[in-house]
């Protein structure tokens, strides 16, 4: 037997398996037909119930009224960003899409100000970058129609709340599993508690769905974004959203092969220019470039 892979190597390897995992997300919810909140839904509920026995057999800790609606506000703030950002894939192209919603980490920024942390010029550069590129991806869209353009608003507002869920997320005291496993159960609770509210929606996947849904539970969600949340024990956050940076870029490879999307050359230009500034923002607090 080889020798056992260090904590560098560890790390190193569980971003490529997560943002691997998360990148063939939006490719499983287009080969969906269902209603967007109903697979937003039983994602979270399929990937929530393994992880049900860590809440049964896990002592709380001390606070634990604190830790729990700071779990219930994560719960919140995912669901919503995962009904946003699968509806944005049934208008806009999934390039567009995932390109978009991973400005987050700059809206991690400008949130940041509300806490105290006043963003610095990097930052504010990369913001004005990012958001050149989002107006070059929306311009290219409206050639597209209105609904190309209205899936990259809702790509947009589901970074703003992964951007929430991840603030709240930071503030956690929990463990891994145990803060995932309530963050999850609550977010697939108010989302299949919304199926019954949503216009058009239905309580239960269409017949052909399950095998995907199964598989978003299986791979981006439980293998992809605890991936990502175990390599945050050893990097700082800003090195583990650059890493996120590669989900487009493959998710757009996967689109291409799959489904034969193609990128226009200002689309093109647009996701390098939001790539570029989330870079030039993310280094302003990581010490990067």
């Amino acid at each position: 037997m080889g020798p056992r892979p260090g904590p560098r190597s560890r790390t190193l390897l569980s971003l490529v398996i997560g943002v691997t995992s998360i990148s063939f997300a939006a490719i499983l919810i287009r080969l969906t037909r269902s209603h967007a909140v109903t697979v937003a839904a039983w994602r979270m509920a399929l990937a929530g119930l393994p992880l049900l026995p860590v809440l049964a057999y896990r002592r709380p800790p001390r606070g634990g009224t604190k830790h729990l609606l700071l779990s219930l506000l994560s719960g919140i703030f995912l669901a919503l960003h995962f009904s946003l950002w699968i509806s944005s894939l049934r208008y806009t192209t999934v390039a567009s899409s995932v390109v978009l919603v991973t400005t987050n980490p700059l809206f991690v920024g400008l949130f940041s100000v509300l806490l105290g942390e006043r963003p610095n010029r990097r930052l504010w550069e990369g913001i004005f970058i990012s958001f050149a590129g989002a107006v070059m991806i929306g311009w290219g869209d409206f050639a597209l129609g209105g609904r190309a353009l209205w899936g990259d608003v809702l790509a947009l507002l589901g970074a703003v709340m992964a951007s929430a869920y991840l603030l709240v997320g930071r503030r956690r005291e929990l463990g891994l599993f145990p803060y995932i496993s309530l963050a999850y159960g609550t977010a697939g609770a108010l989302l299949l508690l919304s199926v019954a509210i949503v216009p058009g929606g239905e309580p239960l996947p269409l017949g052909g769905d399950w095998p995907w849904i199964a598989l978003l539970a299986l791979g981006p969600q439980l293998l992809g974004h605890t991936s990502l949340n175990w390599a945050l024990r050893f990097l700082p956050a800003a090195a583990v959203a650059l890493a996120i940076l590669g989900e487009p870029l493959l998710s757009s490879l996967w689109a291409y092969l799959i489904f034969g999307e193609a990128i226009g050359p200002l689309q093109g230009a647009g996701f390098a220019l939001v790539l570029a500034g989330i870079a030039r923002g993310l280094g302003a607090t990581s010490g990067v470039g």
